[in-house]
């Protein structure tokens, strides 16, 4: 489906429907084509530093009886998220799944409802989020930053990010807001909450010039997709400070080179970003309190040893050295040296100031 750029999403979805339309005047079997997420069809873009999906495409043809069921929920979906779109609402991906019984549209999970919007975007070329589905999962945002809101009965007003001393939750609202002035030099993104609530406190924010945002593990897309924004618009740069261990790396690697599950989104990565650590060397260097690896932790390493995403030298490096030392370790180890320690050595040490 050919979507032009200026195109709204609510434009995208009536076009979708137009022409499901008129195969059925014409008495065709409508059927829909979309690109395939098989494993086969993904590919690592060097060159954009992320996953994308390859030429080949899927049908769901409703003159096949083995389609008919996915086709009408894609249908169905189209129709619920035009809805959304035209009463300003939102619906997370949970909602979404119970609004299928009000319509007798039978999902045998919300995974079989959650592939179904993933169709969606492939078939659109937009992301959830544009349709006002998200995820429950929220990440907080704080720093020297304005943004205004675009969602209705919000228009035009804005908040300034340092208006909470816990962070703002980074919601629809926020993700969709445009930011209209800042003051930072960096934005910081941090994996565990006491570390992002530490540099509020201690207003490390201030002296670092940084916009802090807490991931909470894996950040959801909303997160990604709003830092990707803040980093275009204002022209920032990102570190990523996570936890000493194969899943603190990945988190990493996620933000800055994308997933397979996602690599039919094309806004999601911030190829530029930098992992400051904990890496290996930092546990060695700083004598931190760490932890034996276990079988789970050395199979992860193994995993990413053949990630084509970790193929560059650094990475490699760091992946080497953390199967040698076989030890991993939190960010709030730091506190061995007392509680400032993080914020008044390593991270200035790390960001250069």
């Amino acid at each position: 489906m050919n979507k032009k750029k200026e195109d709204s999403p609510l434009d995208v979805l009536k076009d979708f429907g137009s022409r499901l339309m008129v195969e059925i005047q014409r008495g065709v079997f409508p059927s829909i084509s979309f690109p395939d997420r098989g494993t086969d069809n993904i590919r690592f873009d060097s060159d954009l530093g992320r996953f994308t999906l390859g030429n080949a495409t899927i049908t769901r043809d409703s003159s096949n009886l083995k389609h008919i069921r996915s086709f009408a929920q894609l249908v169905w979906v189209a129709s619920f998220v035009k809805q959304l779109l035209e009463s300003g609402r939102t619906s997370s991906l949970r909602d979404l799944y119970y609004s299928a019984e009000a319509y007798d549209v039978e999902f045998k999970n919300q995974a079989e409802s959650d592939r179904i919007i993933t169709d969606l975007e492939c078939v659109t070329g937009l992301a959830r989020e544009d349709f006002a589905i998200y995820s429950e999962e929220h990440s907080s945002i704080f720093g020297q930053l304005v943004m205004r809101y675009t969602v209705p009965g919000y228009e035009d007003k804005t908040v300034n990010l340092t208006m909470s001393p816990d962070g703002l939750p980074i919601g629809p609202a926020l993700m969709t807001a445009e930011p209209v002035s800042s003051d930072a030099r960096c934005i910081l993104a941090v994996e565990s909450g006491g570390i992002f609530s530490r540099l509020i406190e201690t207003r490390a924010w201030d002296r670092f010039g940084c916009i802090l945002v807490h991931l909470g593990g894996q950040p959801p897309r909303s997160t990604r997709r709003l830092m990707r924004k803040l980093c275009v618009h204002l022209d920032l740069p990102l570190f990523i400070f996570t936890d000493g261990d194969p899943w603190g790396m990945h988190i990493a690697q996620v933000i800055i080179s994308g997933s397979a599950n996602a690599a039919h989104i094309s806004e999601l990565t911030v190829p530029s970003a930098k992992w400051i650590g904990i890496t290996p060397e930092d546990i060695t260097h700083y004598s931190l309190p760490s932890e034996d690896m276990k079988n789970v932790d050395l199979k992860r390493l193994d995993e990413l040893t053949r990630d084509i995403r970790y193929a560059d030298e650094t990475w490699q490096k760091h992946i080497h050295r953390f199967r040698e030392l076989r030890k991993k370790a939190e960010q709030q180890s730091f506190s061995k040296y007392g509680v400032d320690f993080v914020v008044d050595t390593y991270l200035p040490d790390k960001l250069n100031i």
